[in-house]
């Protein structure tokens, strides 16, 4: 299908029109081209209280110009507006010509001029998104978790590989020095063979049950809800106006997977980190006896018999034969054979993180074997991956794969059975599992194949 570029608009409204759901855009005649100016021209879409912080930082980038922003709501796509359009009057000496506004996500990826995006939808949104991103010839950072399915976690990691797209996945503890640290200290062998984990984060997804609200003036509730099954409007989902704080659709699994898929995305991707396991996965998930109440106490087991616990103080501690390791956010705890080497989990301990980081580099890292990618920001890692063609921190594979460790735990939490999985085939094992469980039903035109 070969669309000419000046139709794109009518194009959309056609399709849109017939119910048609024009997600392939094909990159050969929309792509991307090559400006005579070293600025990369950006579009935001999903604009809440994430973006905020993201929008910060990107737009704080000499080589970066917010062009556009993309929300289903009138009065967060006009704050994203806003936002962009009063960062360039502050600083002035660019060749800004003004932010566009879109509801729907295409018309922006439908611009040739547009270089890279940023996605902070809801979970439910971000495959679709971002596949679409990728054939539109976009270079993409999506937040955690990087989709809703596992299947979507592969279908995203084939299109990216096929239109050959720089892809960064929004973990930024993987740019925090800490985590680094740690996982370096682990996979070093300081703390010997590791045999067990503790992750801490919070409760798996559950169906959602909220009552229908009066609707928000200015949203698209339709286009809000996209793939997911239709229901009543409700504010917890989507709060009225330009919220501040995190809205609890992530609660629920037609949107989300809990916290079991927002924090372990985070944490479970520094358990992966650390046991070498960014290419593979676990290998079986071992729900706990009270599955249907639990909030806490699955497992997963990966190679080399090592265990996995869900626990529900926030966090990753590694144990192994010659001592532990607990990190988190600013904090940092490592014993080695019975003697305490760092411990920084309170404001108050002594020396400072960074003091404390640079001691246990000194004594254990100096001429470590294994060295992990090092980034001190995850926005510009990103950045400097477009420049250099090249798979930033958290490239979509790590993304996807991290991803799918949350599903297949909270697969333990929905059906309580003990699953075999295998990580090189992506698929279950053993006899185990059902086919289903991988994706999800998908609603009137939104589907991923």
């Amino acid at each position: 299908m070969n669309f000419p570029r000046t139709s794109r608009r009518s194009f959309l409204k056609s399709t849109l029109a017939a119910g048609v759901a024009p997600l392939i855009l094909p990159s050969h005649i929309w792509s991307a081209e090559t400006k005579p100016n070293s600025r990369l021209n950006m579009g935001f879409i999903g604009i809440g209280k994430q973006m905020h912080g993201l929008m910060g930082g990107f737009l704080g980038k000499e080589e970066v110009q917010g062009v556009a922003v993309c929300d289903v709501d009138t009065n967060r796509r006009d704050d994203g507006k806003k936002i962009v359009e009063e960062k360039y009057a502050k600083t002035g000496g660019t060749d800004f010509k003004g932010c566009a506004t879109y509801n729907d996500f295409r018309e922006l990826l439908g611009r040739k001029d547009i270089d890279a995006v940023v996605i902070a939808t809801p979970d439910h949104w971000h495959a679709l998104i971002a596949i679409a991103a990728a054939e539109a010839g976009k270079d993409i950072y999506c937040e955690k978790p990087l989709t809703n399915t596992i299947h979507e976690a592969r279908a995203l990691v084939d299109s990216v590989r096929k239109h050959d797209r720089v892809f960064q996945t929004g973990s930024m503890q993987r740019s925090m020095r800490e985590f680094r640290v740690a996982c370096e200290l682990v996979r070093n062998g300081v703390i010997g063979k590791v045999s067990r984990v503790e992750a801490g984060f919070g409760v798996p997804g559950k169906p959602c049950d909220l009552a229908e609200e009066a609707p928000e003036p200015g949203l698209d509730w339709d286009m809000w809800l996209g793939p997911a099954p239709m229901r009543g409007y409700n504010s917890i989902l989507s709060p009225r106006g330009v919220h501040t704080h995190f809205p609890l659709w992530r609660l629920y699994r037609e949107y989300g997977g809990g916290y079991v898929t927002d924090w372990v995305a985070h944490h479970l991707d520094i358990t992966q980190w650390g046991l070498g396991a960014d290419d593979s996965g676990p290998i079986e998930v071992i729900p706990p006896s009270d599955w249907e109440t639990a909030k806490a106490g699955g497992k997963l087991r990966y190679a080399g018999d090592v265990e996995v616990t869900h626990i529900e103080e926030n966090g990753v501690t590694f144990f192994g034969s010659d001592g532990e390791i607990y990190v988190n956010r600013g904090k940092i705890r490592v014993k080695v054979n019975g003697a305490e080497k760092a411990k920084f989990v309170a404001k108050e301990d002594k020396p400072a993180l960074n003091e404390q980081l640079d001691a246990l580099e000194k004594e254990f890292l100096a001429n470590a074997k294994v060295k992990l990618y090092s980034s001190a920001d995850h926005k510009q890692d990103f950045l400097d991956a477009i420049r250099k063609r090249s798979r930033p921190i958290c490239d979509v594979e790590i993304g996807a794969r991290s991803v799918t460790a949350c599903h297949l735990l909270n697969l333990g939490y929905y059906h309580g059975k003990k699953i075999q999985w295998d990580p090189a085939k992506n698929n279950f094992a053993g006899g185990t599992g059902d086919a289903s469980w991988l994706t999800r039903e998908y609603r009137g035109q939104w589907k991923v194949a």
